[in-house]
């Protein structure tokens, strides 16, 4: 990421938190519309995620939020929830998840004035929708560090939902962190669906075949990056000889006691730090629209492993031991020494 851009995001930060901004009189005028997807608060997953970042933003910047959830999942739903927040005078409005963007775009075409938000999606060219999306092959690199360092047979599997768009690099910052860390190894890499067939989201089934596949050739740790089909991975190394590294959240408060004896790691995206940043901007007047994209016309802002934005969970314990050389990529990272890649082929 461009040093500028760097200069841009650290100054909201202290650390990785964001700075605490006063609430005055203008938050008791701003009203947050949230919109979760399927499953609502309660998910262990973005939408709990994000609602963190909005009741932070309730306790120290002041701003009172209407919350509405999806339920059948359709683009017409969608499309109600947004327009129900937009009649009870939301606004700025946030939308959890890419399955919000059709639905989103449609409105806030609609309506210009009015500040939106997507989260974990870049595909919006409109200038008053901000796109929070994150650095993820950044995190995928250190969950490539450990892989190689838990991996007896030196064989290592990634199975992603379809192919990664440009802001959704696991497969190459994976592959970078796990040759780097082990030359040697051999990372098997699989993909549920073509980029013009969205069903490898939610396919846990031919996940589990897939993953099964791998162990049966001796890949010993897998990256489970398929959303709702991660759950087939965890399923098919539950009760073998096999690691499972997460994505997204951290799997490990969702998994079943059995699977979570297999779960390594998690790659996380800090999606209540992007929350709270987009409402801290907007209580300030101002507008999340970093340039992400200057051909395809994408604003937002990118999350980085230096914000804090994203990172590896550490529930279990099991990458306690390789501490000091997940920490010593980390630092390389932010520091620029290490650049993890982002297109092309990972070497």
């Amino acid at each position: 990421m461009k040093k500028s851009l760097h200069v841009l995001l650290v100054g909201l930060l202290v650390g990785s938190a964001f700075i605490l901004a006063p609430a005055s009189n203008a938050a008791q005028k701003i009203k947050v519309g949230m919109a979760y997807d399927i499953g609502g608060t309660g998910d262990k997953s973005f939408n709990d995620s994000a609602a963190a970042g909005l009741l932070r933003s309730k306790k120290s910047l002041g701003i009172t939020a209407i919350e509405v959830s999806a339920t059948v999942g359709t683009q017409s739903e969608r499309e109600t929830r947004l327009r129900f927040l937009l009649r009870e005078g939301c606004n700025p409005v946030i939308a959890v998840g890419y399955r919000y963007a059709d639905a989103l775009k449609k409105v806030a075409t609609e309506y210009p004035n009015i500040s939106f938000a997507i989260i974990n999606d870049s595909s919006i060219d409109l200038l008053n929708v901000a796109s929070l999306v994150f650095s993820t092959n950044e995190s995928a690199y250190l969950a490539g560090v450990a892989a190689a360092l838990a991996s007896k047979s030196g064989k290592v599997g990634y199975i992603g939902s379809l192919k990664p768009s440009q802001f959704d690099s696991n497969e190459l910052g994976f592959i970078a962190g796990v040759k780097a860390t082990n030359s040697k190894s051999t990372v098997m890499v699989k993909y549920l669906s073509s980029a013009s067939d969205f069903s490898g989201y939610s396919d846990p089934a031919e996940a589990k075949v897939i993953a099964l596949n791998m162990i049966s050739a001796k890949v010993d740790v897998i990256y489970a990056a398929a959303d709702g089909s991660a759950a087939g991975t965890f399923a098919a190394a539950s009760g073998k000889k096999v690691w499972t590294i997460g994505s997204d959240v951290d799997q490990y408060l969702m998994a079943t006691d059995s699977q979570r004896k297999n779960m390594l790691t998690s790659t996380i995206k800090r999606a209540d730090l992007a929350t709270y940043d987009f409402i801290a901007t907007s209580l300030r007047g101002s507008s999340v629209n970093d340039v992400l994209d200057t051909q395809q016309g994408i604003y937002g802002r990118l999350y980085t492993l230096e914000m804090g934005g994203v990172e590896l969970s550490n529930s279990g314990g099991f990458i306690s031991k390789f501490k000091s050389k997940i920490g010593a990529a980390k630092s390389s990272i932010i520091s620029g020494k290490i650049v993890v890649p982002t297109t092309g082929q990972a070497k």
